[in-house]
């Protein structure tokens, strides 16, 4: 795995982000790939957040992500890379498929 120049994070943040209404888009902060999703209920986001565990482990590349009542803050970033690699936006469109 290799991380990222910023020609190809553009470019994969745009496609990620292509289908997305824009308050609901990924953006880039801090070097990491980062969204908020918003559910409506604890149930919805806890269930949501299960389903994405099981991707995880599957791909082998666990998220940075923080959860209070209904909402699930999302930081995606590649530890072995030092930086944002193909695996953080594979991460992202499973979590936007399942959502």
């Amino acid at each position: 795995m290799q991380k990222y120049t910023s020609e190809q994070i553009e470019h994969a943040l745009h496609e990620l982000n292509a289908n997305l209404e824009e308050s609901q888009q990924w953006q880039i902060v801090d070097e990491k790939l980062t969204k908020t999703f918003k559910f409506k209920s604890f149930i919805r986001a806890f269930g949501w957040m299960s389903q994405i565990a099981i991707c995880a482990e599957k791909l082998n590349h666990h998220p940075e992500w923080f959860n209070v009542y209904n909402k699930v803050e999302v930081n995606l970033t590649t530890h072995d890379v030092s930086g944002i690699s193909e695996l953080d936006f594979k991460l992202a469109a499973k979590m936007e498929l399942f959502f």
